[in-house]
C-alpha cells in the first residue's frame, strides 16, 4: 500500500472463480475449433492457451455493461469474466460456466474486498474490524505475497488462490504463464501451512513464490 495507508479490513470474498459468459456456447468445451474469446487478463490468456491452444483470444475492453454488450452483438463467441462482478450485480444468469479454481487459478485476491483507510484513524479502524472475515483476509495475504515477491503486475499472468481445510490447514496453488508466449506451459506450484496470523500467511506466499522460481519462473519473468 501507498505511505500512509493501511488495510483496515477484508471482508468475506464472494466467489472467487471465472466464468464464462456466451450467447452461444454452453462451456469452453462446447465452442467451435478457433473460436473467439474476449479477455483483457494476461492470466487468462495463458490458462485458456493451456486448455485450448486453438482458441482466438482478443482484448476486451469496457466496463461490465460494454463488455457484455460487445458479446451480444458478436464480436465474441464468449467472453470470461470474474464470477463475483456478475453476481454482485445480480448478473449470475449470463455465465454459462465456471471454472474451477484448480482448473483455472484465479488472480490474487479475486473475490475479496478490502477497506483501504489512512494510517493513524484508530476509531475508524475499531468500527471497520467488525466486517473484517479472517480467513478471507489471512487467504488474500498469502496471495498476495506471491505477487509481491515476483514483482507481479498487470502485464504479469501470475495466478495465486489459498484454500482453507478443515484441519486449519492453509493450501496456496500458483501458476505463472509466460508473457509473450501464452501457449507456452504453465509454471505450477503449491505450498501449505497452518497458518494463523499475517506474517504465517504473508510467509506461506513467499514460499509458493519460492517454488515457481524452483520451477523456472525467471525466464519467464525476464520477458514481462
Amino acid at each position: 500500500l501507498p505511505a500512509g495507508f493501511v488495510l483496515a479490513a477484508v471482508l468475506e470474498r464472494e466467489d472467487p472463480r471465472d466464468a464464462l459468459v456466451s450467447s452461444k456456447y454452453d462451456s469452453l468445451a462446447a465452442l467451435p475449433q478457433g473460436a473467439c474469446v474476449g479477455t483483457s487478463s494476461l492470466r487468462r490468456v495463458t490458462q485458456l492457451k493451456n486448455m485450448r491452444p486453438d482458441l482466438r483470444i482478443e482484448p476486451v475492453r469496457g466496463n461490465l455493461d460494454t463488455r457484455l454488450r460487445k458479446l451480444d452483438e458478436g464480436q465474441y463467441d464468449a467472453i470470461v469474466l470474474a464470477a463475483a462482478g456478475l453476481k454482485r450485480l445480480q448478473l449470475e444468469g449470463r455465465i454459462r460456466q465456471y471454472f474451477g479454481v484448480d482448473e483455472m487459478i484465479p488472480c490474487a485476491g479475486q473475490g475479496a474486498l478490502g477497506i483501504e483507510i489512512r494510517a493513524g484513524q484508530a476509531p475508524l479502524a475499531e468500527h471497520l474490524a467488525a466486517l473484517a472475515h479472517a480467513p478471507t483476509w489471512l487467504a488474500a495475504a498469502a496471495e498476495r505475497a506471491v505477487s509481491r515477491e515476483l514483482g507481479g503486475s498487470c502485464s504479469m499472468p501470475l495466478a495465486a488462490h489459498a484454500v482453507w481445510a478443515a484441519d486449519g490447514r492453509l493450501t496456496l496453488s500458483a501458476a505463472l504463464g509466460h508473457p509473450t508466449q501464452p501457449e507456452r506451459a504453465l509454471l505450477r506450484a503449491e505450498a501449505a501451512a497452518t497458518v494463523s496470523d499475517l506474517d504465517q500467511a504473508e510467509g506461506l506466499g513467499v514460499a509458493a513464490a519460492n517454488a515457481l522460481r524452483e520451477r523456472g519462473a525467471a525466464e519467464y519473468l525476464k520477458d514481462a
